[in-house]
């Protein structure tokens, strides 16, 4: 059957309208029509921003050197939410006041040496993070892992891991193995940053002995899974009860800077619970010194580095 110049034109234009968001066929004349219908505009670009930027892509700028020479500070990072599973707002914006929260599918799992963006479960001894922030490391462990490093040399379950392309140290010294540092992770731990070890990354269902040598490794580990922990004579009381055992309730990962003299990372504040992973960064695309401010428009130029601009995060 054959169409004639007309019909086609018609089709054509059907076509084209259909592709629009809508066909405006009442006009707003008003005041108050032409505010109502910004208002309107403007909040479903809110909505689709609200969903890109929570459930698909997002942009994180990095504020430290703990990932460098794979990551700079400065760095403007477009960072990919929807492989782990995309999460509803976990705060309010601009706020550290925090916000139930649920999660899409994932598209993957978290892997061994994928960089990750994560929201930092807190310093050694806090059970949460005072403020609401976003952490960047490389995953070095995954759930029922053992960890140990050796003079800066890593082991995963008794084999040596492989090196990112950019790790690096800012210093010759490695710490001897019989020097402890106050500062690690777990307390009283007999560790430090160079020799660590050995550890089993936490996984769901595993099982902890609580003894006067083990207790002071996990108290605030149990604190963060929610429970109400007492310090008694005779033993530990975990929410009322007394216990010799504790079964872990979630899967836990050991994040590490690339830049390893230089990170506060996993060995300093322990591990990082799975579910608080954000995504992965994917390349830079903007990078500059953040340091400068924005009224200072000529230096920002002049610190603009090209050719970090898409660079790929490996």
């Amino acid at each position: 059957m054959e169409m004639n110049i007309n019909d086609k034109n018609n089709t054509w234009r059907k076509f084209i309208n259909f592709l629009r968001w809508k066909k405006e066929i009442n006009p707003p004349k008003t005041f108050k029509e032409k505010f109502l219908y910004q208002v309107k505009e403007w909040g479903i670009v809110l909505v689709l921003f609200l969903i890109l930027n929570n459930f698909l892509i997002a942009s994180f700028v990095v504020p430290t050197g703990s990932m460098e020479n794979e990551v700079m500070t400065g760095d403007f990072l477009l960072v990919n939410k929807f492989i782990y599973g995309g999460t509803s707002p976990r705060n309010i914006m601009f706020t550290d006041v925090r916000l139930p929260w649920f999660k899409i599918p994932k598209f993957r799992e978290v892997e061994r040496n994928d960089v990750i963006v994560f929201e930092f479960p807190g310093n050694r001894d806090e059970v949460k993070s005072e403020a609401f922030t976003y952490y960047l490391k490389r995953c070095l462990a995954l759930p029922k892992d053992t960890l140990q490093i050796i003079n800066r040399a890593i082991y995963l379950n008794g084999a040596p891991a492989n090196l990112p392309r950019h790790v690096n140290f800012n210093s010759q010294n490695i710490l001897p193995n019989n020097y402890s540092d106050s500062r690690i992770f777990p307390p009283t731990s007999p560790f430090n940053e160079d020799n660590y070890g050995p550890i089993v990354i936490p996984f769901k269902g595993m099982k902890i002995n609580l003894d006067n040598q083990t207790i002071p490794y996990w108290v605030t580990f149990i604190k963060r899974e929610g429970h109400k922990v007492e310090f008694q004579e005779n033993g530990l009381l975990i929410d009322g009860v007394f216990k010799n055992e504790y079964s872990v309730e979630q899967d836990y990962l050991f994040g590490i800077g690339d830049n390893r003299d230089n990170s506060l990372d996993s060995r300093y504040w322990g591990f990082i619970p799975k579910e608080n992973l954000v995504g992965t960064p994917m390349f830079v695309y903007w990078s500059w010194d953040t340091n400068l401010p924005l009224t200072n428009i000529f230096g920002k130029l002049e610190s603009l580095r090209l050719d970090r601009v898409g660079t790929i995060i490996k």
